[in-house]
């Protein structure tokens, strides 16, 4: 049942996508990523306030890495959604399982033959659905919504590595919003900043909520059930955001964009079940005791308790 957290977690993120699509008509992804980050950094203070993680990291290079990684990704996440069907623009970004295994491999994992398929599987599925077809626009919301999915994936690699350094996730998130707060800031300079009245702003309030909701209740769906079940749930969100598509929008795909749909859906779940596990890192055993170390001070001490009981 707990699996059940992801499927909660994909309807959120889709309607997260579908509060950036309505929010796009009256402001520029800049500021909806800026609204986003600022917002879902306030709520992440408070959480690690609340759980008494210090913010003080010695990993900071990474923390900083990590977070500008993501925050491009990101970015070219919601420019995507600006540019095509919101289905198409939620498959390209979940490209990112297929190139996490790609960027694994690279770092000296060697893949298995699965992975080898699944890679396969994915570029067949990704050419497809970028076909010369298109139009200019969508063509470069491809790219935008491919960028997307290939930097996410590098970032679930930094984030995996943190992980295995001992960093708590609530202190990557923090530094995840924390620099893209930064970095959509500075991006505000060469953009036009547009007025927030109550429809806007509550779509902004709504990305930032759908997001933080949707981490959360994934985060619960990986920790207490099964990897592979889970990923597989996870791409229930191109369910969903098809369906809001279609409902809100009209978005007709064609049946070779849903063929193309399924292979990187089919090959990001065989990415996730034939990749190698993430390697343990060997902890320093623990100092024996000093009786332990030295056996003639333990018999030293055991001949004065037994002399002080014959006393």
């Amino acid at each position: 049942m707990q699996s059940l957290w992801m499927v909660v977690a994909s309807l959120l993120f889709a309607c997260m996508g579908v509060c950036v699509k309505l929010a796009a008509a009256s402001h520029s992804a800049e500021e909806i990523v800026f609204y986003r980050s600022v917002l879902s950094l306030l709520v992440m203070f408070v959480l690690v306030r609340l759980r008494r993680v210090p913010l003080r990291t010695p990993h900071w290079r990474w923390q900083i890495s990590r977070g500008a990684v993501g925050f491009a990704a990101l970015l070219a996440y919601f420019w995507a959604i600006t540019l095509l069907p919101l289905a198409t623009a939620v498959t390209l970004n979940y490209s990112s399982a297929i190139f996490l295994a790609l960027y694994l491999a690279v770092a000296g994992q060697r893949p298995t033959v699965g992975v080898f398929g699944a890679l396969a599987l994915g570029l067949a599925g990704v050419c497809l659905l970028l076909r010369p077809s298109w139009s200019a626009d969508q063509l470069l919301g491809g790219l935008l919504g491919l960028a997307s999915g290939a930097l996410a994936g590098m970032a679930y690699f930094s984030v995996r590595e943190l992980g295995q350094r001992g960093e708590p996730a609530s202190r990557t998130v923090f530094y995840f919003s924390l620099v893209s707060s930064v970095g959509a800031t500075c991006g505000l300079a060469w953009s036009e900043l547009h007025p927030v009245d109550l429809r806007s702003g509550s779509l902004l309030f709504g990305v930032a909520a759908f997001a933080t909701a949707a981490q959360l209740a994934m985060t619960r769906a990986y920790a207490a059930s099964r990897t592979l079940l889970t990923a597989v749930l996870a791409y229930s969100t191109v369910i969903f955001a098809s369906l809001f598509g279609i409902v809100l929008w009209h978005e007709t795909l064609d049946r070779w964009s849903w063929l193309a749909i399924g292979l990187i859906v089919l090959s990001g779940v065989a990415a996730t079940h034939f990749a190698p596990p993430a390697p343990i890192r060997p902890t320093l055993p623990q100092a024996a005791p000093a009786a332990a170390r030295d056996p003639r001070q333990s018999a030293q001490r055991d001949g004065k308790a037994r002399a002080r009981k014959l006393s």
